[in-house]
């Protein structure tokens, strides 16, 4: 009996959902900007429009749509063409079931509102702009009375579609300026860096995107996240797992502190003297107060060599040239606690070998290099082995 009790227990508990994994600033966040996407959307539909009759010019789907864009913009339920997409072909399918599926033609009300509904979701599904409110646009069209119905399908386009893309319009503009990613970028690509046939590392021991896709077909089942974000999800939880198995060992732990570098009128001559002198492979460019504005690498100057000799400029016509000519300019660059855990994905898939440590001005302070990746994650696991 006790057995019993505790599994409806638990079924009652999972009619409650888990509690979402925002904050109350991500909250307050998504109220202000369904506020003022509602808001704006029936100011500026009656400016462009005036006084229209009986027909209304914000019609409640553009609610649920305002939830999606303000609460939920990473969702691919959310995305552009599924708000504009999904909202006039809804409509379009909600006219449509009502001027030829209505009572004239025998088909009782009920009937024609779930033949609107389900026609709505088909062809958002068929068209791949899936977006839930596009059922209650279906359903406005045949239940909202007789001044929409007088409006056929230029109901899609007035109020359905300026609806739908003053709120779109005005949820670009909100989320980019609170920081929040929308449209969401297109899926991670896991192309090998070197053009070869071999996967890239990450994808080598962890999972490949063709064992999330195996997954995805086997649930057979809509997820309201999008395959990219979920592959962002499960790397961010290795990277976590790594940083709790490893040990939290920092930049400063284990980068070279006394780092040869150059400013970039520094002569490629002297460059690669420098290099050879030190056995590098690579040395930061820093301007007068040692930020770090670029990186210069052996092959650079080969590349730099080659394209002298092939032009028939002989081979010392380089050394004339400085660091600031072949120079890398956009070089990422790491904090001191910044945890090397960080930097496995950006040295393996990301093809990085070096990687500069600044402090908070951005001065270069140190240098970590594959090696001393290496050696960090030795000395994590020699540790986990000691005290297992």
């Amino acid at each position: 009996m006790a057995s019993l009790a505790q599994r409806f227990g638990r079924w009652c508990r999972s009619f409650v959902p888990a509690p979402p994994g925002v904050d109350w600033v991500e909250r307050t966040r998504a109220c202000c900007g369904s506020f003022l996407g509602i808001l704006a959307t029936g100011l500026v539909c009656r400016t462009m429009v005036g006084p229209v009759d009986d027909l209304p010019l914000l019609i409640a789907p553009m609610g649920a749509s305002a939830v999606l864009l303000f609460a939920a913009p990473a969702s691919p339920l959310a995305q552009p063409w599924s708000v504009l997409g999904g909202n006039a072909v809804s409509a379009l399918v909600g006219v449509a079931c009502a001027r030829w599926l209505g009572p004239d033609m025998g088909v009782d009300m009920a009937g024609t509102a779930a033949l609107a509904v389900c026609g709505a979701i088909g062809a958002m599904s068929a068209l791949r702009c899936l977006h839930p409110p596009g059922g209650a646009v279906a359903l406005t069209a045949v239940l909202g009375g007789p001044a929409i119905q007088a409006e056929g399908y230029r109901f899609a386009l007035l109020p359905v579609g300026l609806n739908a893309l003053i709120l779109l319009i005005l949820a670009l503009a909100f989320n980019n300026v609170t920081r929040r990613r929308y449209p969401h970028p297109l899926p991670v690509q896991h192309a090998p860096i070197h053009a070869t046939a071999d996967p890239p590392p990450g994808d080598r021991l962890g999972f490949t995107p063709e064992d999330l896709d195996a997954v995805l077909r086997q649930h057979n089942e809509f997820f309201d996240i999008s395959r990219d974000d979920l592959d962002t999800l499960f790397r961010e939880a290795e990277l976590h797992s790594l940083q709790r198995r490893f040990g939290e060992i920092a930049c400063a732990d284990l980068m070279s502190r006394d780092v040869v570098a150059v400013t970039p009128d520094t002569s490629l001559r002297q460059v690669w003297d420098l290099m050879r002198r030190h056995r590098l492979t690579a040395v930061p460019v820093v301007d007068a107060a040692r930020r770090v504005v670029g990186i210069v690498t052996q092959a650079d100057l080969t590349a730099q060599a080659m394209g002298n000799r092939l032009m028939g400029d002989g081979p010392r016509a380089g050394g004339a040239k400085r660091a600031a000519a072949v120079m890398t300019a956009a070089v990422p660059s790491v904090s001191t606690a910044t945890p090397v855990s960080t930097l496995i994905p950006l040295m393996s898939d990301g093809g990085l070998h070096h990687m500069p440590v600044v402090d908070a001005e951005g001065v270069l302070v140190g240098i970590v290099t594959q090696t001393d990746l290496l050696a960090a994650l030795y000395r994590g696991r020699l540790a986990e082995s000691i005290a297992a």
